[in-house]
């Protein structure tokens, strides 16, 4: 008996520690006040204080991981892991295509589930992008957009990060949908089983913006406004893709999208000779 007593005690530890943690990011939210927020940032003060904490815990415990495991784990498995986690995000995305009427990319990315279920090994190869059929990525806050409820001020997320009233609640239908990579996960019975396969979907997802958030560090002299400027213009151009054109942005569009433009002289050889003496 006392050992149950001491094992809830314990449990109800790991549950207070977060929720303290919650709380106190809230409570300093109220103490950092900007006297000129952003037009699109109304909420600006309790913005900066929860990306402060979503900061701090990611600087103390998720990059930290993150790296260790970008370093300890062959590429390939890493590669293998992230695209099994992708091909069951295709679920959803191809849902909420469904959802928004757009049936060329609903069977798009259904083609691709099967494609890289079968073919690609339960998903551990995409060899749907290998052959031309890319990535569509989609989501409920995508679904809100283009069903005409406006994004809402920005809105920074507990953990999440980056986001907006609409992709908020877009978030929350998300973790509560049974058909996401999440609800995957919560589905296995196993609980060891489970808790390490949540582990390491979290912790993919964060070495995957390994190399963006090394980017920012280098580029960025606020990164706060750098993230929410590049975030609002990646939603902006992921919807009005849908609301504009045929056929939805893919991944790679997107991330193309962000490049900065190509002088028309870039591609050209270069034919100078660095040792050669300057003609006067």
């Amino acid at each position: 008996m006392k050992l149950t007593a001491t094992s809830t005690r314990a449990r109800h530890a790991r549950w207070i520690r977060p929720i303290l943690a919650v709380t106190t990011a809230a409570l300093v939210a109220g103490c950092a006040q900007v006297p000129n927020p952003s037009p699109n940032d109304p909420w600006e003060s309790y913005n900066r204080s929860m990306y402060s904490f979503n900061d701090m815990v990611d600087r103390a415990v998720l990059k930290p991981i993150a790296t260790g495991y970008e370093t300890i784990t062959p590429r390939p498995v890493r590669t293998c892991v992230h695209n099994v986690f992708s091909n069951l995000g295709d679920v959803w995305s191809g849902i909420n295509s469904l959802l928004q009427g757009r049936g060329r990319d609903f069977v798009d990315t259904f083609g691709r589930i099967l494609f890289n279920s079968t073919v690609g090994l339960g998903g551990c190869i995409d060899v749907a992008s290998m052959h031309g059929a890319r990535k569509i990525p989609n989501d409920f806050g995508m679904t809100l957009g283009v069903w005409g409820f406006g994004q809402g001020p920005y809105f920074v997320l507990p953990f999440f990060g980056a986001s907006t009233v609409r992709d908020g609640v877009g978030t929350a239908v998300t973790l509560a949908a049974p058909v996401t990579p999440t609800a995957a996960v919560f589905a296995i019975d196993n609980i060891p089983v489970r808790n390490s396969i949540l582990g390491l979907y979290i912790v993919d997802t964060r070495a995957n913006l390994l190399e963006a958030g090394r980017l920012v560090d280098q580029i960025a002299l606020d990164k706060y406004s750098f993230i929410r400027d590049a975030y609002l213009q990646r939603r902006k151009a992921m919807l009005d893709s849908r609301e504009n054109s045929q056929h939805a942005s893919t991944q790679d569009t997107l991330d193309d999208a962000g490049q900065p433009a190509a002088h028309p002289s870039d591609n050209l050889p270069v034919y100078d000779d660095p040792e050669a003496a300057p003609s006067n």
